[in-house]
């Protein structure tokens, strides 16, 4: 293999599929990435065996081939040479020489033919979104996945296609959040899946506000394609958690009692001020809802106490309840509306976050101390 690219292409290249690639992994050529040349391109690929991200970047190719080289020793070769262009030259023994300017640097890399096969997926169950919708819906859900072990199916995002609808859940137990979008699918593309909290991490990364997103599945696996504007595309798989989500519905309150409007980022700023003087052991901030004003209080012994009043319009019952404010912080953060709503029946019931669209966000309290 023997070719020239750019700089920027490889660093670009090598961005989108490092971050797969795991640290502590007993096989040594999943420390590799999969570089193969033909063409015009440079194609790029990373895998942990869960999951697999490629691309393919421009390249002046010549002489074709395929070899692997450790991921993390080439980026940071790359990245710190000082000339735009470099030469990569792989040889029978796979020793990698790269050259730009005055820098030399041999890698010893391992055979292509040892690197695990890219998974293949029949093209029978095929959805095609824009990729700004996708990226929207996993910032508002992603951030209630479960990081506990223990109930694996809740470490990932419940994706439904189904009904002219995308559904994505996530929740962890004690919160969840829920957003839907009217979409195209084509009937015999229907499905229900979890993709697994590490490849949402890819797609949150690798999405953009344009473009579009093709979605492929399997039995257990699902391959998610971007392609740009440019004609560049992006080919992640995945494994899917296997095993049943949950019925979410019956977490959703059937009806409020109180409905009060909020100013999203004054709401968000107090929560915030407020959550500096919370500790571990006493995590909670206190919401109370009178005439008018919401008054947001924080009282714990080893640290202080805060105290922030915000003018409301509100004319319902006076209610006192308690949240863990990160929970409440969260899909703030991951909304961009102007103005939210808070649901509320009691102070032991759960709370609700809504907006004018379609994003639904249900929170437990937590007691009253």
């Amino acid at each position: 293999m023997n070719l020239t690219i750019s700089k920027e292409q490889i660093i670009s290249g090598l961005q989108a599929v490092q971050n797969v690639v795991s640290t502590r992994t007993t096989l040594p050529i999943l420390s590799n990435v999969l570089l193969r040349a033909e063409g015009d391109k440079l194609e790029l690929t990373a895998t942990d065996l869960d999951v697999t991200i490629s691309c393919a970047v421009e390249a002046k190719v010549r002489r074709p081939g395929a070899s692997t080289v450790p991921v993390k020793k080439l980026f940071g070769i790359v990245r710190e040479l000082a000339n735009l262009e470099l030469d990569l030259e792989v040889d029978d023994k796979n020793y990698c020489t790269i050259r730009s300017g005055s820098s030399f640097y041999k890698i010893n890399g391992l055979s292509a033919d040892e690197y695990p096969p890219m998974p293949q997926f029949k093209e029978e169950k095929k959805v095609v979104l824009p990729q700004e919708t996708v990226r929207s819906m996993m910032k508002k859900t992603s951030f209630a996945i479960s990081t506990d072990e223990a109930r694996y199916v809740l470490n990932g995002i419940f994706i439904s296609l189904k009904d002219h609808k995308l559904t994505m859940v996530a929740t962890d137990g004690r919160r969840l959040a829920l957003v839907d979008e009217e979409v195209d699918i084509p009937e015999k593309s229907q499905g229900e899946f979890i993709v697994p909290a590490k490849t949402v991490n890819e797609l949150n990364r690798l999405l953009q506000d344009k473009g579009q997103l093709e979605i492929n599945l399997a039995e257990n696996r699902a391959s998610f394609t971007l392609k740009d504007e440019k004609g560049g595309q992006i080919l992640i798989v995945t494994k899917l958690i296997e095993g049943n989500y949950p019925n979410y519905r019956q977490v959703i309150p059937a009806e409020t009692k109180e409905r009060v409007q909020l100013v999203r980022e004054e709401f968000l700023h107090a929560l915030r001020r407020a959550e500096i003087m919370t500790s571990e052991k006493s995590n909670s901030v206190k919401l109370s809802f009178g005439k008018n004003k919401l008054e947001i209080t924080a009282n714990s012994p080893e640290v202080g106490e805060a105290k922030e009043t915000l003018a409301i319009n509100y004319k319902g019952a006076e209610i006192a309840i308690a949240f863990n404010p990160k929970y409440v912080i969260d899909p703030l953060n991951a909304l961009t509306n102007d103005e939210i709503f808070f649901e509320l029946i009691d102070e032991l019931s759960p709370g609700v976050i809504k907006i004018n669209g379609p994003f639904l966000y249900v929170v437990m309290p937590m007691r009253l101390s």
